[in-house]
């Protein structure tokens, strides 16, 4: 960048466009899509995103205590639009997709919402058919000073996401919001969302510290359970934990916060015997990789085997527990040694645990080639972690995208 211009130099000037677009920005990923010949794979993802701040406004309708509405009504009419209790700062900055700023200005058609004509956009682009939609910076609820705001917040998002989102296109589904801060409201959430159209189960945002074993939360469980609702804990990360304000960079704190709570949740949710409580009981963890998982298996097998005294209810090994829950594949650490990441996926269970994810539009988002491409996977266990695991996990019926029915019928 020159200094005195603040310009950057001709040949690291993004090409001027015409006219801003999802379809354009990833036309990249569509090359690759038509180059691996999705045609006949159903591709579910089930970590994507949206920017839910963009229709603050609209969500707000939604709110049943008219202070709160009121209140955050009045943030939102004049551009403070965060759902966080603090700015997230740098997420947006890493920049492989550098166009959320703009986004705002892609047209999309009148009829269908606004953000399911954008996820469809994207989903075609990729090779996606169905996608599980969750929010963006509602996901640092979990650490809002007031239960009640994020009870309040909670509800009018997940009523706005059901009657305006998921009830106009079968190819979207979410897993809703669980205020789990209130055990009580979350607890109702589940009465009340649990049979809607699009809802495949409920999301707690990990940012949070009430310990998952709190006997408040057994309520909770029970009726996931008995409703045959998935639970996933959708990592995050806390820059102001005393643990992690140490970390002076993004970089750090994105690779070790959106570790941590879940790190820290399902220790407890094993060691307290989680398992044997719930034993239907399907739970997920989202967007914190895989390296976690055989260091998590390691570290609790050595010490059960030593006291497992501690932990009375359990019956076999923490392990052979973390084998039977589920993982989303983003972000997959494979940039070093893929023996490695193969050793990963044997531990797991992957061909019939791990289920691929995006995390679009983040910026370290992975397309679906990262799992279609894997030397060491079969075509069957491609097919099951691109789609058919979060199928048969969700209970969705096999929907494909328009252009993968058009490829087919040509052929």
């Amino acid at each position: 960048m020159d200094q005195l211009t603040g310009n950057f130099p001709p040949q690291y000037r993004e090409p001027a466009r015409e006219e801003f677009t999802t379809s354009t920005l990833l036309r990249n990923a569509k090359k690759q899509a038509e180059v691996r010949n999705y045609k006949d794979f159903l591709i579910v993802d089930v970590d994507s995103h949206h920017y839910e701040t963009e229709h603050l406004s609209e969500i707000l309708k939604y709110c049943d205590d008219p202070t709160i509405r009121q209140l955050a009504s009045g943030k939102a009419s004049i551009g403070r639009s965060s759902l966080s209790p603090t700015q997230l700062g740098f997420q947006d900055m890493g920049g492989r997709i550098p166009r959320y700023v703009k986004r705002r200005n892609e047209k999309t058609p009148e009829g269908p919402h606004r953000d399911v004509s954008l996820a469809k956009y994207w989903m075609d682009a990729m090779g996606v058919d169905i996608a599980c939609l969750f929010p963006n910076q509602m996901l640092h609820l979990g650490m809002h000073p007031q239960v009640e705001m994020e009870v309040a917040l909670a509800r009018a998002y997940n009523r706005w996401m059901v009657e305006r989102v998921l009830c106009n296109e079968p190819r979207l589904c979410s897993m809703l919001y669980l205020p789990l801060n209130s055990p009580d409201d979350a607890l109702q959430m589940i009465k009340d969302f649990g049979d809607k159209k699009g809802v495949t189960g409920l999301m707690v945002t990990a940012s949070r510290y009430r310990p998952v074993f709190d006997n408040a939360f057994m309520k909770v469980y029970a009726e996931l359970e008995e409703r045959n609702l998935p639970l996933s804990f959708h990592a995050g990360y806390n820059w102001n934990d005393q643990a992690m304000s140490q970390l002076n960079r993004f970089i750090s704190i994105h690779a070790l916060g959106f570790t941590f709570f879940n790190i820290i949740h399902m220790t407890n949710w094993i060691v307290n015997g989680l398992p044997e409580l719930f034993p239907k009981l399907k739970v997920m963890w989202i967007e914190s990789g895989l390296a976690w998982i055989p260091f998590v298996m390691q570290r609790l097998d050595n010490e059960y085997m030593m006291r497992s005294s501690e932990a009375p209810l359990l019956k076999r090994k923490p392990s052979d527990y973390m084998r039977e829950m589920f993982y989303s594949s983003q972000p997959m650490e494979m940039v070093n040694n893929k023996s490695m990441l193969e050793e990963t996926f044997k531990m797991i269970n992957a061909e019939t645990q791990l289920l691929y994810s995006s995390d679009y539009p983040h910026w370290d988002m992975d397309l679906p080639s990262t799992i279609y491409d894997l030397p060491f996977l079969s075509e069957t266990a491609k097919r099951n972690i691109l789609g058919e695991n979060a199928r048969k996990l969700f209970k969705l019926e096999p929907i494909f995208s328009e252009t993968k029915l058009a490829a087919r019928a040509k052929t």
